[in-house]
């Protein structure tokens, strides 16, 4: 059972540790699913819970460090990034990717079998899957998930509530006048953020091979170099949170990500041009989300559902862009679609974070100048009675 203060955390916001549990149901169940309906179910619980553990970290991170935890914010999108480069390979090479000898070979057709198998109403839910390669990879994987789920709840079971009401006491004090409306933008930012991010990622293969007229390979290898800087930067990104303020972080990207993306709409056809301004895209794009909710933290207190919300809008990008430029890429097959949608996102964040900034700088400003006049005013008083 969990103590009175990891209750009351629990009945506010789920712990990172008991959606990673989830997560890790999830993964041991997916192997054995032997349905569409049971696997999009399982799939489904899966994703949600991966969401929470998404925005649960953000915030753990936040309510331990505050405004000081830049490098660990960067050092937790590092690890989703590396996490993403390193689990299919480590699967790959642990488990191979052989399948069964009968995969390989088509079966005689035999008209009786169709009968046979509409018949068969009685199928089980679950079952062994024939490939154990595949049980294996998502049981190694879930078993890991599990035992970082451990080391979480423990940490998470820790916490005092003394801790609690300073933490709570010092968030009413630094909410900032236009709270609502300063989530609203970084919800906006974010959606465009990530939505271009998954966009040039899932696309930049197929639009080398069919617009720039790359090989499979050299697209291929596209693909790596902006995922592999957009992995690096983020490390890289652990020591520059050290000595720089995430406000600055953001400039830089926002600079980066539009100067690459201008090059990109230029010189679309240009190999070298591509192969350069996809690599500094990619470190461009590396540090804008772990240093926009290390911002925001700076100016304005950020609660689970505070934090659930810009994720939520962030999640959104990552789903509609890409569906919708998918689309308007198949109708507008000459024009580089993707290119005009990272630079229109682009110049969008680039314009909307100065008017973030203001807005979270003008309640200081007011706070600032209160302070002074109550310093004039006991002044005032002090020197009147001498």
């Amino acid at each position: 059972m969990f103590p009175a203060p990891c209750l009351a955390d629990f009945l506010t916001f789920p712990p990172p540790g008991v959606s990673m549990v989830a997560t890790t149901v999830g993964l041991y169940l997916i192997p054995f699913c032997k349905t569409a309906v049971l696997l999009i179910v399982t799939m489904s619980v899966f994703g949600a819970s991966v969401g929470i553990v998404d925005t649960g970290a953000n915030v753990l991170i936040l309510a331990l460090w505050g405004d000081k935890g830049g490098p660990h914010m960067q050092a937790l999108h590092f690890s989703f990034a590396l996490g993403a480069v390193v689990a299919p390979l480590v699967a790959k090479l642990a488990w191979g990717t052989a399948a069964p000898a009968e995969n390989h070979t088509e079966p005689d057709f035999h008209p009786l079998m169709l009968n046979g198998s509409s018949e068969a109403t009685s199928d089980p839910l679950f079952a062994v899957p024939d490939d154990m390669n595949l049980l294996w990879a998502y049981a190694s994987i879930g078993t890991y998930i599990l035992i970082v789920s451990v080391f979480l709840l423990a940490l998470f079971c820790k916490k005092h509530s003394r801790q609690q009401k300073s933490t709570a006491s010092a968030q009413r004090s630094r909410r900032a006048k236009y709270h609502k409306a300063l989530l609203c933008l970084l919800f906006l930012f974010f959606f465009f953020y990530v939505g271009a991010e998954v966009t040039y990622g899932s696309y930049v293969f197929s639009f080398a091979t069919t617009h720039v007229g790359m090989e499979e390979s050299e697209a291929a290898g596209l693909n790596s170099i902006f995922w592999g800087t957009f992995a690096g930067c983020r490390g890289l990104a652990i020591f520059f949170a050290a000595c720089l303020q995430p406000g600055t972080m953001i400039v830089l990207s926002n600079v980066g990500s539009l100067v690459s993306s201008l090059f990109l709409v230029l010189f679309d056809k240009n190999k070298l041009c591509l192969w350069i301004a996809t690599s500094v895209y990619g470190a461009s794009m590396a540090t804008t989300f772990p240093s926009g909710v290390s911002w925001i933290e700076q100016y304005t207190s950020i609660s689970g559902k505070s934090a659930a919300f810009f994720v939520i809008g962030a999640s959104l990008g990552d789903m509609a862009i890409p569906a919708v430029i998918g689309i308007l890429q198949g109708k507008y097959p000459d024009l580089p679609v993707v290119l005009y949608t990272c630079l229109g996102s682009a110049v969008f964040t680039a314009v909307l974070f100065p008017v973030m900034y203001k807005l979270a700088t003008l309640p200081l400003e007011h706070q600032q100048k209160r302070k002074r006049k109550t310093e004039d005013q006991k002044v005032l008083s002090t020197s009147s009675r001498l």
